[in-house]
């Protein structure tokens, strides 16, 4: 379908396919891939299902049930943006692949703006809020719009920082779910200075399969994230894991090895993320991932006239090893276009000296 603003028929198409039963993302993204439009897309999900063994067709949620949605968002004084539309935010509909929907209410310009997650804890410690708040502060007057899940602990410290600067809360429920309740203050200042987005519908209420849809947002909005504490099995873990698939930052702020906290923070950094003692540690970093990228169009759009095709090949290959590295990082030690070393990749994968993983990764053989 071709990217541009939806009239109010090709909207409620839209939103009901996204809405339909096993549609999910990536079932979304290839039936519109397929079919070119959301009418057309429906019209073929009866016989779609029939022929992939469901008993009974498949039946898209009935006309009503998606314009009641519509109504009771537009009471909210809230937005439905779809993938396809210009004010979608570019980070979101890089993924692979973005989420169909987002509603959003209050500064929907917020989600275009460079941005940093703050997560962690919802027990979190005194001294924890009281860095993710500075941090937030910081980072909110260096320029980033700051990115949380309006939980109990961190993400509700970050989301106080930020407020005068800017912040995204994105919940798993929908935009009118006020969880947890005593964060009611903190939901109505969000909506009205901030931004609160979701991709349920506006009157859901969050259930244990929404949050992993809800940290994917998160990081998919965020040039980075920083984990302020977190226990091994937090999810705040699975936000930064999310990240790093994404090819985002992960930030880690360590901390004493007697606090659980701190064992999913430093656990974090064992695997390589990088430390975080303060906003000057994430504006450094990210100040040269700027310059990598402004290095690599630069080559990309004026490729050096003396570069050999077959010693670019025995460099990229000097340097694979069985344990996975991320693409990006290669390309940066070889110091080449980003399309040159991804040919030189695909030479050695066919020849089976190589091998080209899910996550952006790549390995030797």
């Amino acid at each position: 379908m071709i990217p541009g603003r939806l009239s109010d028929i090709q909207r409620l198409a839209w939103l009901r396919l996204a809405r339909t039963e096993t549609v999910g993302p990536v079932a979304f993204d290839h039936l519109l891939t397929r079919y070119g439009t959301p009418e057309r897309a429906l019209s073929a999900l009866p016989d779609l299902s029939r022929r992939g063994g469901r008993a009974a067709p498949l039946a898209p949620p009935p006309r009503d049930t998606i314009e009641r949605e519509l109504e009771i968002g537009e009471k909210l004084g809230a937005r439905l943006i779809c993938g396809c539309e210009p004010d979608f935010p570019p980070r979101l509909a890089a993924l692979d692949p973005p989420p169909p929907v987002l509603w959003a209410r209050g500064r929907a310009e917020l989600l275009s703006q460079p941005s940093i997650a703050i997560v962690g804890a919802r027990i979190a410690s005194a001294a924890g809020q009281r860095f993710a708040r500075n941090l937030a502060a910081d980072l909110g007057t260096a320029g980033y719009v700051v990115v949380s899940g309006m939980a109990r602990g961190i993400d509700g410290a970050a989301h106080e920082g930020a407020l005068t600067t800017g912040t995204v809360a994105v919940l798993g429920g929908g935009i009118d779910d006020v969880y947890p309740p005593e964060h009611d203050k903190l939901h109505a200042q969000l909506a009205a200075e901030g931004c609160i987005v979701s991709e349920s519908a506006p009157d859901r209420r969050a259930q244990a399969k929404d949050f992993p849809r809800r940290n994917r947002i998160i990081a998919g909005l965020s040039q980075g994230v920083v984990v302020v504490e977190a226990e091994l099995k937090s999810g705040s873990l699975i936000t930064a894991r999310l990240a790093a698939e994404q090819g985002r930052d992960v930030f880690a702020v360590p901390g004493s090895p007697l606090d659980p906290r701190s064992r999913g923070t430093n656990d974090l950094i064992r695997q390589g993320a990088i430390l975080c003692e303060g906003a000057e540690d994430v504006l450094r970093s990210l100040a040269g991932e700027a310059r990598l990228r402004e290095r690599d169009q630069a080559y990309d759009a004026e490729p050096p006239s003396d570069l050999d095709p077959d010693a670019l090949r025995e460099r990229v290959a000097a340097l694979l090893s069985p344990t996975p590295v991320p693409r990006n990082d290669l390309i940066r030690a070889v110091a080449a276009p980003a399309s040159t070393v991804m040919a030189a990749l695909v030479e050695l994968s066919l020849a089976g000296r190589a091998e080209l993983l899910d996550g952006g990764l790549v390995a030797g053989v």
